[in-house]
């Protein structure tokens, strides 16, 4: 297939540019910078843009198959100023709007647009286990997600069919919030955010990739796709096993005021969750890699 991806020199971008080109697809990487993507293992066409504005960036999409927009600004970069959530907001729905813009002009359009989304959309959580078919909840990330959705799922319109890919905590060593909770780790100071009892839906990138690539090739799979793993943890939990593997103890909390005080709004990201189920993927056929943390975790730090 000939794709597009827009957020292709990210952390699951890079990774997923080079999987796609092994597997015998044609890649065009929209970039903001021309050149190879940093740390790419493959080489893909990179076609420079700005996610803001048309432009000839646009003559790629003649005969595109797919496209896949992971662009976006860190959520978890910093503080959740004003200015910051405008930034992480038009990130993310003026540059769908723009890549459904382009597809609605073209004469032959892809026959698939997987749009990234997260499973913020559900809102902060309890014990209840949710699936695609649960509705939306509330705060900034609900409402973002929310907002992200409604413009991707324009493109159906034009006969492509739509996924919106909502993603929980993406596990890898080079990047994502893996490498962040490790440190405290290492320096023996390692434990869990209090409360502690808050569920924490995570999926190994290895399988992020391969729900990516099995939505893009399933024609059937549209609408909501949860791309978590099927078995969540509590955040102690997570930190218990994520300690194990490490060989470090899990025994300093992270007081939940401390975090609010140093994060503000951000810091209800990390002291609230989700349980999330991929419903629709188990349904669906798609087989886990890494269903459970423990063995998910061993093989990442197993390559160090």
């Amino acid at each position: 297939m000939n794709v597009i991806v827009a957020g292709g020199t990210g952390f699951i971008g890079r990774a997923l540019c080079a999987s796609l080109v092994q597997g015998g697809h044609r890649v065009t990487v929209l970039a903001r910078t021309k050149g190879t993507p940093q740390g790419a293992q493959a080489n893909p066409t990179v076609v420079e843009w700005d996610g803001m504005r048309e432009g000839a960036w646009e003559r790629c999409f003649d005969g595109a198959d797919a496209v896949i927009n992971l662009a976006g600004a860190p959520i978890a970069e910093s503080r959740w100023t004003e200015a910051r959530k405008r930034r992480i907001t038009d990130s993310r729905i003026l540059t769908t709007r723009l890549l459904v813009q382009a597809i609605s002009r073209q004469s032959s359009r892809p026959s698939i647009l997987i749009n990234a989304s997260g499973i913020g959309y559900y809102g902060a959580g309890d014990d209840r286990i949710l699936d695609e078919r649960s509705p939306s909840g509330k705060g900034f990330l609900a409402d973002l997600c929310l907002q992200w959705e409604a413009e991707a799922s324009l493109a159906g319109q034009f006969g492509t069919r739509v996924v919106l890919l909502r993603t929980g905590m993406v596990l890898e060593r080079d990047g994502g919030a893996l490498p962040r909770m490790v440190l405290p780790f290492k320096l023996f100071m390692g434990g869990p955010i209090l409360p502690g009892s808050q569920w924490v839906s995570w999926i190994h990138r290895q399988d992020h990739i391969g729900l990516i690539r099995w939505a893009m090739e399933t024609p059937h799979v549209s609408g909501p796709l949860n791309a978590v793993a099927p078995e969540p943890e509590t955040m102690r939990r997570f930190c218990a096993v994520l300690g194990r593997v490490l060989g470090r103890p899990s025994w300093l909390p992270v007081p939940r005021a401390a975090l609010h005080l140093v994060l503000g709004e951000l810091g209800s990201l990390l002291t609230t969750g989700q349980r999330v189920r991929p419903a629709k993927a188990l349904a669906g056929g798609y087989v886990f890699r890494y269903p459970s943390l423990e063995p998910a975790l061993r093989a990442i730090f197993s390559r160090e």
